[in-house]
Protein backbone atom coordinates (compact mmCIF):
# COMPACT_ATOMS: atom_id res chain seq x y z
CA UNK A 1 0.00 0.00 0.00
CA UNK A 2 3.05 2.65 1.09
CA UNK A 3 4.42 1.72 -2.53
CA UNK A 4 1.39 2.69 -4.26
CA UNK A 5 0.78 5.38 -2.28
CA UNK A 6 4.59 6.21 -3.23
CA UNK A 7 3.66 5.68 -7.04
CA UNK A 8 0.86 8.24 -6.51
CA UNK A 9 3.11 10.69 -4.87
CA UNK A 10 5.28 11.03 -7.49
CA UNK A 11 3.12 11.22 -10.41
CA UNK A 12 3.86 14.65 -10.12
CA UNK A 13 6.85 14.56 -11.94
CA UNK A 14 5.69 12.13 -14.45
CA UNK A 15 2.27 14.83 -14.57
CA UNK A 16 4.62 17.91 -14.78
CA UNK A 17 6.49 16.62 -17.40
CA UNK A 18 3.35 15.08 -19.58
CA UNK A 19 1.76 18.40 -20.41
CA UNK A 20 1.26 20.52 -23.34
CA UNK A 21 4.98 20.60 -24.21
CA UNK A 22 5.57 16.97 -24.23
CA UNK A 23 2.62 16.28 -26.49
CA UNK A 24 3.51 18.68 -28.77
CA UNK A 25 7.27 18.05 -29.32
CA UNK A 26 7.15 14.16 -28.92
CA UNK A 27 3.85 14.30 -31.52
CA UNK A 28 5.85 17.12 -33.90
CA UNK A 29 9.32 14.78 -33.69
CA UNK A 30 6.52 11.50 -34.94
CA UNK A 31 5.19 13.95 -37.41
CA UNK A 32 7.87 15.27 -38.77
CA UNK A 33 10.58 12.37 -37.95
CA UNK A 34 8.56 9.07 -37.82
CA UNK A 35 10.54 7.47 -35.07
CA UNK A 36 13.66 8.56 -35.76
CA UNK A 37 14.29 10.25 -32.41
CA UNK A 38 12.56 7.82 -29.91
CA UNK A 39 15.83 7.07 -28.75
CA UNK A 40 15.97 10.63 -27.70
CA UNK A 41 12.93 9.56 -25.12
CA UNK A 42 14.63 6.31 -24.35
CA UNK A 43 18.04 8.68 -23.13
CA UNK A 44 15.75 11.10 -21.11
CA UNK A 45 13.75 8.96 -18.78
CA UNK A 46 17.10 6.94 -18.06
CA UNK A 47 17.90 10.42 -17.39
CA UNK A 48 15.43 11.67 -15.70
CA UNK A 49 15.46 8.43 -13.12
CA UNK A 50 18.85 9.32 -12.59
CA UNK A 51 19.11 13.17 -11.71
CA UNK A 52 15.13 13.17 -9.74
CA UNK A 53 16.34 10.06 -7.55
CA UNK A 54 19.64 12.07 -7.13
CA UNK A 55 17.58 15.14 -6.11
CA UNK A 56 15.25 12.60 -3.67
CA UNK A 57 18.11 11.13 -2.13
CA UNK A 58 19.66 14.15 -1.08
CA UNK A 59 16.59 15.54 0.54
CA UNK A 60 16.01 12.38 2.46
CA UNK A 61 19.58 12.02 3.55
CA UNK A 62 20.82 15.74 4.35
CA UNK A 63 17.37 17.37 5.10
CA UNK A 64 18.53 19.92 2.78
CA UNK A 65 17.58 21.17 -0.71
CA UNK A 66 19.70 22.26 -3.40
CA UNK A 67 18.73 25.72 -2.66
CA UNK A 68 19.64 25.33 1.18
CA UNK A 69 23.46 23.67 0.08
CA UNK A 70 23.88 26.32 -3.22
CA UNK A 71 23.31 29.55 -0.93
CA UNK A 72 25.01 28.38 1.70
CA UNK A 73 28.72 28.57 0.41
CA UNK A 74 30.78 32.11 1.09
CA UNK A 75 29.14 33.15 -2.89
CA UNK A 76 25.64 32.44 -1.55
CA UNK A 77 24.80 36.17 -3.06
CA UNK A 78 25.76 34.92 -6.17
CA UNK A 79 24.54 31.47 -5.81
CA UNK A 80 21.27 32.55 -5.03
CA UNK A 81 20.66 35.26 -8.09
CA UNK A 82 22.75 32.08 -10.26
CA UNK A 83 19.80 29.91 -9.10
CA UNK A 84 16.68 32.06 -9.07
CA UNK A 85 17.42 33.19 -12.84
CA UNK A 86 18.17 29.75 -14.15
CA UNK A 87 14.96 28.20 -12.57
CA UNK A 88 12.66 30.93 -12.12
CA UNK A 89 13.41 33.45 -15.04
CA UNK A 90 14.06 31.07 -17.51
CA UNK A 91 12.66 27.24 -16.77
CA UNK A 92 9.49 28.07 -14.99
CA UNK A 93 8.70 31.10 -17.09
CA UNK A 94 9.39 29.82 -20.10
CA UNK A 95 7.25 26.68 -19.47
CA UNK A 96 4.47 28.84 -18.18
CA UNK A 97 3.81 30.24 -21.45
CA UNK A 98 3.41 27.45 -23.64
CA UNK A 99 1.13 25.31 -20.57
CA UNK A 100 -0.77 27.80 -20.33
CA UNK A 101 -1.68 27.94 -24.00
CA UNK A 102 -1.53 24.48 -24.36
CA UNK A 103 -4.21 23.98 -21.59
CA UNK A 104 -6.56 27.02 -24.00
CA UNK A 105 -5.78 24.79 -26.95
CA UNK A 106 -6.93 21.93 -25.52
CA UNK A 107 -10.09 23.44 -24.53
CA UNK A 108 -10.32 25.17 -27.90
CA UNK A 109 -11.30 21.29 -29.28
CA UNK A 110 -14.44 20.62 -27.85
CA UNK A 111 -15.70 24.70 -27.03
CA UNK A 112 -15.90 27.83 -28.66
CA UNK A 113 -14.04 29.59 -26.12
CA UNK A 114 -11.54 32.28 -27.51
CA UNK A 115 -8.16 32.27 -26.76
CA UNK A 116 -8.03 35.00 -24.54
CA UNK A 117 -11.34 34.38 -22.28
CA UNK A 118 -9.69 30.93 -22.27
CA UNK A 119 -6.16 31.77 -20.84
CA UNK A 120 -8.26 33.85 -18.03
CA UNK A 121 -10.20 30.88 -16.87
CA UNK A 122 -7.09 28.95 -17.03
CA UNK A 123 -5.00 31.59 -14.80
CA UNK A 124 -8.28 31.83 -12.48
CA UNK A 125 -8.75 28.13 -11.66
CA UNK A 126 -4.44 27.49 -11.42
CA UNK A 127 -4.35 30.71 -9.00
CA UNK A 128 -7.52 29.61 -6.66
CA UNK A 129 -5.83 26.05 -6.46
CA UNK A 130 -2.60 27.32 -5.57
CA UNK A 131 -3.58 29.95 -2.83
CA UNK A 132 -4.99 27.01 -1.06
CA UNK A 133 -1.55 25.58 -0.48
CA UNK A 134 -3.38 22.27 -0.80
CA UNK A 135 -0.69 20.11 -2.46
CA UNK A 136 -1.71 17.03 -1.74
CA UNK A 137 -5.17 17.75 -3.30
CA UNK A 138 -2.63 19.16 -6.46
CA UNK A 139 -0.66 15.94 -6.40
CA UNK A 140 -3.88 13.85 -6.57
CA UNK A 141 -5.36 15.76 -9.51
CA UNK A 142 -2.39 15.40 -11.35
CA UNK A 143 -2.25 11.66 -10.63
CA UNK A 144 -5.63 11.83 -12.08
CA UNK A 145 -4.63 13.50 -15.44
CA UNK A 146 -1.33 11.52 -16.24
CA UNK A 147 -3.78 8.74 -16.34
CA UNK A 148 -6.08 10.13 -18.44
CA UNK A 149 -3.63 11.55 -21.19
CA UNK A 150 -1.48 8.02 -20.68
CA UNK A 151 -4.83 6.09 -21.68
CA UNK A 152 -6.10 7.74 -24.87
CA UNK A 153 -2.41 7.89 -26.15
CA UNK A 154 -0.88 4.63 -25.10
CA UNK A 155 -4.83 2.50 -26.43
CA UNK A 156 -4.10 4.37 -30.30
CA UNK A 157 -0.75 3.68 -30.27
CA UNK A 158 -1.26 0.02 -29.60
CA UNK A 159 -3.56 0.24 -32.51
CA UNK A 160 -0.88 1.63 -34.87
CA UNK A 161 0.98 -0.50 -37.68
CA UNK A 162 4.54 0.26 -36.07
CA UNK A 163 6.18 -2.99 -35.48
CA UNK A 164 7.94 -4.12 -32.39
CA UNK A 165 11.18 -4.93 -33.94
CA UNK A 166 11.00 -0.92 -35.22
CA UNK A 167 10.22 0.53 -32.37
CA UNK A 168 13.14 -1.20 -30.50
CA UNK A 169 15.85 -0.47 -32.84
CA UNK A 170 14.61 3.53 -33.11
CA UNK A 171 14.98 3.62 -29.13
CA UNK A 172 18.26 2.67 -28.89
CA UNK A 173 20.02 3.49 -32.02
CA UNK A 174 20.74 7.17 -32.33
CA UNK A 175 19.95 9.25 -35.33
CA UNK A 176 20.62 12.75 -36.04
CA UNK A 177 17.89 13.37 -39.04
CA UNK A 178 18.50 16.99 -40.82
CA UNK A 179 16.68 19.79 -39.27
CA UNK A 180 16.17 17.92 -36.39
CA UNK A 181 17.92 20.10 -33.78
CA UNK A 182 15.28 21.69 -32.07
CA UNK A 183 13.07 19.17 -31.61
CA UNK A 184 15.82 16.77 -30.25
CA UNK A 185 16.92 19.12 -27.76
CA UNK A 186 13.31 20.12 -26.68
CA UNK A 187 12.44 16.32 -26.30
CA UNK A 188 15.36 16.29 -23.71
CA UNK A 189 14.42 19.37 -22.37
CA UNK A 190 10.40 18.38 -22.05
CA UNK A 191 11.41 15.23 -20.32
CA UNK A 192 14.33 15.77 -18.19
CA UNK A 193 12.82 19.24 -17.07
CA UNK A 194 15.13 21.18 -15.04
CA UNK A 195 12.79 22.47 -12.56
CA UNK A 196 11.20 19.42 -11.69
CA UNK A 197 14.46 18.35 -10.16
CA UNK A 198 14.00 21.12 -7.76
CA UNK A 199 10.59 20.52 -7.10
CA UNK A 200 11.15 16.92 -6.57
CA UNK A 201 14.24 17.97 -4.22
CA UNK A 202 12.09 20.37 -2.49
CA UNK A 203 8.36 19.09 -1.72
CA UNK A 204 8.02 17.47 1.43
CA UNK A 205 7.10 13.58 1.20
CA UNK A 206 8.57 11.94 4.44
CA UNK A 207 9.27 8.51 2.74
CA UNK A 208 12.12 6.27 2.75
CA UNK A 209 14.70 5.68 0.18
CA UNK A 210 13.29 2.45 -0.92
CA UNK A 211 10.06 3.40 -0.99
CA UNK A 212 10.81 6.88 -2.95
CA UNK A 213 13.23 4.94 -5.34
CA UNK A 214 9.76 2.49 -6.24
CA UNK A 215 7.57 4.67 -6.51
CA UNK A 216 9.84 7.67 -8.25
CA UNK A 217 10.81 5.10 -10.78
CA UNK A 218 7.61 3.14 -11.78
CA UNK A 219 6.04 6.56 -11.99
CA UNK A 220 8.98 7.82 -14.58
CA UNK A 221 8.77 4.69 -16.54
CA UNK A 222 4.67 5.01 -17.06
CA UNK A 223 5.25 8.91 -17.97
CA UNK A 224 7.95 7.52 -20.66
CA UNK A 225 5.73 5.17 -21.93
CA UNK A 226 3.07 8.12 -22.55
CA UNK A 227 6.16 10.02 -23.84
CA UNK A 228 6.44 7.48 -26.78
CA UNK A 229 3.16 6.74 -27.21
CA UNK A 230 2.56 10.31 -28.12
CA UNK A 231 5.60 10.01 -30.41
CA UNK A 232 3.81 6.95 -31.93
CA UNK A 233 0.46 8.46 -32.59
CA UNK A 234 2.23 11.79 -33.94
CA UNK A 235 3.56 8.83 -36.69
CA UNK A 236 0.28 8.52 -37.93
CA UNK A 237 -0.81 12.50 -38.36
CA UNK A 238 -1.81 13.30 -41.61
CA UNK A 239 -1.08 16.83 -43.31
CA UNK A 240 0.92 19.84 -41.38
CA UNK A 241 0.93 19.28 -37.56
CA UNK A 242 -1.29 20.50 -35.37
CA UNK A 243 -3.06 19.53 -32.21
CA UNK A 244 -6.66 19.43 -34.75
CA UNK A 245 -4.80 16.95 -36.76
CA UNK A 246 -3.78 15.13 -33.91
CA UNK A 247 -6.82 15.08 -32.08
CA UNK A 248 -8.61 13.94 -35.75
CA UNK A 249 -5.79 11.03 -35.89
CA UNK A 250 -6.48 9.63 -32.45
CA UNK A 251 -10.56 9.65 -33.19
CA UNK A 252 -9.93 8.06 -36.80
CA UNK A 253 -7.86 5.42 -34.66
CA UNK A 254 -9.32 4.41 -31.17
CA UNK A 255 -12.99 6.15 -31.57
CA UNK A 256 -14.57 9.24 -30.59
CA UNK A 257 -14.44 9.17 -27.35
CA UNK A 258 -10.91 8.75 -27.26
CA UNK A 259 -10.57 11.85 -29.73
CA UNK A 260 -12.75 13.59 -26.94
CA UNK A 261 -10.42 12.44 -24.08
CA UNK A 262 -7.79 14.02 -25.69
CA UNK A 263 -9.24 17.64 -25.75
CA UNK A 264 -9.99 17.36 -22.19
CA UNK A 265 -6.51 15.37 -20.96
CA UNK A 266 -4.52 18.25 -23.02
CA UNK A 267 -6.62 21.05 -21.21
CA UNK A 268 -6.11 19.30 -18.08
CA UNK A 269 -2.96 18.73 -18.70
CA UNK A 270 -1.63 22.01 -19.39
CA UNK A 271 -3.55 23.34 -16.47
CA UNK A 272 -1.60 20.85 -14.30
CA UNK A 273 1.66 22.05 -15.40
CA UNK A 274 0.27 25.42 -15.14
CA UNK A 275 0.20 24.79 -11.86
CA UNK A 276 3.58 22.20 -11.37
CA UNK A 277 5.82 25.27 -12.90
CA UNK A 278 4.75 28.54 -10.63
CA UNK A 279 4.95 25.66 -7.39
CA UNK A 280 8.54 24.83 -8.53
CA UNK A 281 9.67 28.45 -9.16
CA UNK A 282 8.07 29.37 -5.53
CA UNK A 283 9.79 26.14 -3.92
CA UNK A 284 12.99 26.58 -5.04
CA UNK A 285 13.02 30.72 -3.81
CA UNK A 286 12.06 29.55 -0.58
CA UNK A 287 14.82 26.21 -0.33
CA UNK A 288 17.39 29.07 -1.57
CA UNK A 289 16.06 32.33 0.66
CA UNK A 290 14.27 30.78 3.69
CA UNK A 291 15.75 30.71 7.46
CA UNK A 292 14.69 30.16 10.86
CA UNK A 293 12.00 32.80 10.63
CA UNK A 294 9.99 30.82 7.95
CA UNK A 295 9.66 34.12 6.15
CA UNK A 296 9.03 31.73 3.09
CA UNK A 297 6.73 29.52 4.53
CA UNK A 298 3.81 27.93 2.01
CA UNK A 299 1.51 30.77 3.20
CA UNK A 300 3.44 33.96 3.41
CA UNK A 301 3.03 36.52 0.86
CA UNK A 302 6.84 36.26 -0.18
CA UNK A 303 5.90 32.44 -1.37
CA UNK A 304 3.33 33.24 -3.08
CA UNK A 305 4.53 36.30 -4.86
CA UNK A 306 6.69 34.35 -6.71
CA UNK A 307 3.99 31.64 -7.83
CA UNK A 308 1.82 34.61 -8.98
CA UNK A 309 4.72 36.08 -10.34
CA UNK A 310 5.17 32.93 -12.78
CA UNK A 311 1.38 32.49 -13.34
CA UNK A 312 1.05 36.33 -14.34
CA UNK A 313 3.75 35.63 -16.75
CA UNK A 314 1.84 32.92 -18.44
CA UNK A 315 -1.01 35.22 -18.62
CA UNK A 316 0.80 38.12 -20.48
CA UNK A 317 1.98 35.66 -22.82
CA UNK A 318 -1.39 34.02 -23.37
CA UNK A 319 -2.88 37.15 -24.14
CA UNK A 320 -0.32 38.34 -26.44
CA UNK A 321 -1.47 36.29 -29.40
CA UNK A 322 1.22 34.48 -29.65
CA UNK A 323 1.22 31.10 -32.01
CA UNK A 324 0.98 28.27 -29.58
CA UNK A 325 3.08 25.39 -31.11
CA UNK A 326 6.32 27.81 -31.78
CA UNK A 327 6.01 29.12 -28.28
CA UNK A 328 5.98 25.40 -26.83
CA UNK A 329 8.65 24.25 -28.63
CA UNK A 330 10.66 27.10 -28.10
CA UNK A 331 9.97 26.47 -23.97
CA UNK A 332 11.55 23.03 -23.83
CA UNK A 333 14.55 23.78 -26.10
CA UNK A 334 15.63 26.72 -24.03
CA UNK A 335 15.52 24.31 -20.70
CA UNK A 336 17.10 21.50 -22.47
CA UNK A 337 19.92 24.12 -22.76
CA UNK A 338 20.00 24.78 -19.47
CA UNK A 339 20.05 21.23 -18.04
CA UNK A 340 23.67 20.08 -18.06
CA UNK A 341 24.05 23.24 -15.86
CA UNK A 342 21.48 22.75 -13.15
CA UNK A 343 22.45 18.22 -13.78
CA UNK A 344 26.43 19.28 -13.62
CA UNK A 345 25.78 21.09 -10.25
CA UNK A 346 23.65 18.62 -8.45
CA UNK A 347 26.12 15.61 -9.73
CA UNK A 348 28.80 17.57 -7.39
CA UNK A 349 26.87 17.69 -4.75
CA UNK A 350 25.22 14.71 -4.21
CA UNK A 351 29.30 13.35 -4.45
CA UNK A 352 29.96 15.14 -0.98
CA UNK A 353 30.76 13.38 2.02
CA UNK A 354 29.81 15.87 4.13
CA UNK A 355 26.07 15.84 2.84
CA UNK A 356 25.71 11.93 1.94
CA UNK A 357 28.10 9.91 3.85
CA UNK A 358 27.30 6.46 2.59
CA UNK A 359 24.68 7.68 0.67
CA UNK A 360 27.00 9.63 -1.55
CA UNK A 361 27.01 8.30 -5.59
CA UNK A 362 28.87 5.40 -6.06
CA UNK A 363 31.03 4.59 -9.44
CA UNK A 364 28.20 3.30 -11.29
CA UNK A 365 26.24 6.14 -10.91
CA UNK A 366 28.83 8.52 -11.14
CA UNK A 367 29.44 6.80 -14.76
CA UNK A 368 25.85 6.55 -15.35
CA UNK A 369 25.48 10.45 -14.69
CA UNK A 370 28.53 11.74 -16.67
CA UNK A 371 27.34 9.93 -19.58
CA UNK A 372 24.14 11.44 -19.28
CA UNK A 373 25.87 15.14 -18.99
CA UNK A 374 27.64 14.22 -22.20
CA UNK A 375 24.86 12.62 -24.08
CA UNK A 376 23.10 17.17 -22.99
CA UNK A 377 26.46 18.54 -23.88
CA UNK A 378 26.82 17.44 -27.53
CA UNK A 379 23.06 17.93 -27.90
CA UNK A 380 22.94 21.34 -26.76
CA UNK A 381 26.31 21.93 -28.85
CA UNK A 382 24.73 20.37 -31.80
CA UNK A 383 22.10 22.72 -31.66
CA UNK A 384 24.12 25.77 -31.39
CA UNK A 385 25.63 24.65 -34.52
CA UNK A 386 23.04 24.33 -36.11
CA UNK A 387 21.81 27.84 -35.31
CA UNK A 388 25.27 29.16 -36.23
CA UNK A 389 25.49 27.55 -39.46
CA UNK A 390 21.83 29.00 -40.24
CA UNK A 391 23.35 32.61 -39.43
CA UNK A 392 26.41 32.25 -41.82
CA UNK A 393 24.59 30.12 -44.72
CA UNK A 394 27.20 27.43 -44.39
CA UNK A 395 25.65 23.48 -43.81
CA UNK A 396 29.39 23.13 -43.29
CA UNK A 397 29.62 24.20 -39.82
CA UNK A 398 26.77 21.75 -38.65
CA UNK A 399 28.18 18.70 -39.86
CA UNK A 400 31.38 19.49 -37.89
CA UNK A 401 30.45 16.38 -36.12
CA UNK A 402 34.00 15.52 -33.99
CA UNK A 403 34.36 18.84 -32.95
CA UNK A 404 31.25 18.55 -31.15
CA UNK A 405 32.02 15.67 -29.85
CA UNK A 406 35.27 17.11 -28.36
CA UNK A 407 33.59 19.61 -26.60
CA UNK A 408 31.16 16.90 -25.41
CA UNK A 409 33.81 15.16 -23.79
CA UNK A 410 36.36 18.05 -22.59
CA UNK A 411 32.70 18.79 -20.79
CA UNK A 412 32.76 15.51 -19.06
CA UNK A 413 36.38 15.59 -17.89
CA UNK A 414 35.65 18.97 -16.51
CA UNK A 415 32.93 17.30 -14.56
CA UNK A 416 35.09 14.56 -13.51
CA UNK A 417 37.93 16.71 -12.33
CA UNK A 418 35.86 19.10 -10.39
CA UNK A 419 34.36 15.53 -8.82
CA UNK A 420 37.36 14.31 -8.16
CA UNK A 421 39.38 17.60 -6.53
CA UNK A 422 36.08 18.30 -4.16
CA UNK A 423 35.83 14.94 -3.20
CA UNK A 424 38.86 12.99 -3.98
CA UNK A 425 39.89 10.44 -6.06
CA UNK A 426 38.41 7.98 -4.88
CA UNK A 427 35.03 8.93 -5.70
CA UNK A 428 35.30 7.85 -9.34
CA UNK A 429 36.78 4.89 -8.82
CA UNK A 430 35.65 3.01 -5.40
Amino acid sequence: MKNIRSILFWSIISAAFIGPGTVTTAAKAGSSFGLDLLWALTFSILGTVVLQEAAARLSIVSGKNIGEILSSGKDRKWGQLILIFLSVAFGCAAYQAGNMLGAVAGLNLFTDVSVRVGTVVIFVIGFSLLWTSNFKLITSLLGAIVAIMGFAFIYTALKSDVSALEFTSKAVIPSFPGDSDLLLIGLIGTTIVPYNIFLGNGIKHGQELRQMRIGLIIAIIIGGIISMSIMVVGTQVSGEFSFVNLAETLRSKGGSFIGSMFGLGLAAAGLSSSITSPLAAAITAKSTFNDSRNLWDEKTIRFKSVWISVMLIGLVMGLSGLKVIPVIIAAQAINGLLLPVIACYLLIIVNRTDLMGAFKNGIWLNLISLFIIGICFFVGTNNIFGALSKIAGDPRINNLVQLKLVIAVIGVAIMAWVIIKKNGAKTLTK
